[in-house]
């Protein structure tokens, strides 16, 4: 049963990519399923012609592209149109992922993934589903206090502002490695009341050095203790990290509760597309 509660649990699973990783891959049906949803990295400093042009291509090959929309790297509203105006033209772009951004300023008008929403660009255009983001071990750039105060409110307001939109909402979160915190977390913004559907973000196979440089980057608190801990074991620490435990135990989980409001997996694939496929064909 284990196995099958797995399977279920990677069934109709997400997977991002950036230019520059869009542009090793020839087909994506090499090592995806048609119509996955693939998210389209867009990092400071990548250009709009080339989330663009990556969003054609998988378009173009029967998959579902999914954008970021980073707020603090958008100048104003007239760049913002331009943008979507540009994927649903080009692309035939639906889909919107909605982040403030890594940048450590604003380089104009918006600042978070809220103002982006109220721009209202994004229901003007009948964008069919818009992702929030989603913090299970809270984010010092947010609360630099360590609370979870400024996070709660944010999705506390998204959440209000799903009900007034058409478009399906769901929390694509960051990535984690502790079963733990992802189950605490999403059983506690169930009970304070948000009723998005949750894609929990999930480390596709990668050495662990490479790991522990992304969790660092992005972020990740306690997960990066669980990374540390295995790299002190030696007999670990060459081999490369795969994401069975954290899987397996959601899967798990959301068997014996149906209605844990984890919905689909997003896979991070940091150690390449090619890996991710291969672990989800062997689960």
């Amino acid at each position: 049963m284990a196995k099958e509660h797995i399977s279920n649990f990677l069934n109709n699973f997400s997977i991002e990519v950036t230019p520059n990783a869009a542009k090793k891959i020839d087909k994506f049906s090499d090592y995806l399923n048609p119509g996955t949803l693939i998210y389209v990295a867009h990092i400071e400093g990548t250009t709009i012609e080339e989330t663009v042009e990556t969003a054609k291509k998988i378009s173009d090959q029967g998959f579902i592209p999914m954008p970021h929309f980073p707020a603090r790297i958008i100048k104003d509203k007239e760049v913002l149109g331009d943008w979507i105006a540009r994927y649903q033209n080009e692309a035939g772009v639906e889909n919107a992922l909605l982040i403030a951004g890594g940048a450590n300023k604003p380089y104009g008008d918006f600042d978070s993934s809220i103002q982006l929403i109220k721009s209202e660009l994004f229901d003007k255009a009948g964008f069919k589903n818009l992702h929030i983001a989603g913090h299970p071990e809270g984010s010092k750039e947010i609360d630099p206090d360590g609370s979870t105060t400024n996070v709660d409110e944010a999705l506390s307001w998204k959440n209000k502002f799903s009900k007034s939109t058409d478009a399906s909402m769901a929390i694509t979160t960051q990535f984690c490695f502790d079963s733990n915190s992802v189950i605490e977390w999403a059983n506690n913004i169930k009970k304070s009341g948000i009723d998005i559907p949750v894609h929990i973000g999930i480390a596709g196979p990668a050495k662990l050095q490479t790991l522990l440089r992304y969790s660092i980057e992005c972020g990740v608190g306690a997960s990066i203790k669980i990374l540390q801990k295995r790299a002190k074991d030696i007999t670990k620490l060459l081999l490369p990290y795969k994401p069975t435990q954290i899987i397996s135990e959601l899967a798990e989980y959301k068997a014996s509760n149906p209605d844990f409001n984890i919905e689909k997996v997003h896979f991070f694939p940091l150690g390449g597309v090619k890996q991710v496929s291969k672990f989800v064909q062997e689960h």
